[in-house]
């Protein structure tokens, strides 16, 4: 699912970006009145790739890993894994360095087709502005993996960690709670890219 979301949005975001002010100009253009639409740049193509990162496919990611431990533990499969000289510690760490490591990869295929479609589609397309927010935001991703793997070994239902997460996506993503959460957490780094 969590693949299917990225590449999904690295095929599409660019030419969203890039014929949106078209299609409100032909749909709304009369309403506008003497609004100009300006025209978009590949910062607008970037933009919308870091916001889908830190929107909707954070929120996949949490919903995708609630049951990172605890469905392995209800299904039987973590017995098997524990009854060898494996800690329950390295158990968990490895599963959170693992997908860790496995949405590293989907973002770099993901990045690497946003830029490429960004630079069809515009024309240019300068490469370190779009890897540094990308970065930026693998950190927030890689956070909320290691949350979602403490949750699934706290809370027994992959529902009820998966619902803890969403609460904690809520309350870093939310500035007005507590401004300094979103300044100076993983989740203000989507900001600053």
């Amino acid at each position: 699912m969590l693949p299917s979301i990225v590449i999904f949005f690295a095929l599409t975001g660019p030419p969203l970006a890039r014929f949106t002010p078209e299609l409100i100009t032909a749909l709304v253009g009369d309403q506008l009145g003497r609004i100009n639409v300006p025209s978009p740049t590949y910062l607008d193509a970037y933009g919308q790739w870091i916001k889908n990162l830190s929107q909707v496919t954070v929120f996949a990611l949490v919903i995708t890993y609630g049951g990172l431990v605890s469905s392995e533990v209800k299904s039987g499969t973590a017995v098997f894994v524990l009854t060898k000289p494996v800690s329950r510690t390295a158990f968990v760490i490895v599963k959170a360095v693992i997908h860790s490591a496995f949405l590293a990869l989907i973002l770099v295929v993901g990045t690497l087709m946003t830029w490429g479609i960004t630079a069809a589609v515009f024309g240019e397309a300068p490469v370190n502005t779009l890897w540094r927010s990308s970065l930026l935001w693998l950190v927030l991703g890689v956070l909320f993996i290691a949350l979602m793997a403490l949750l699934s070994v706290l809370v027994s239902s992959a529902a009820g960690a998966a619902g803890a997460g969403l609460g904690a996506y809520v309350l870093l993503s939310i500035g007005g709670i507590w401004n300094p959460l979103n300044s100076y957490s993983p989740a203000g780094i989507t900001g600053q890219a």
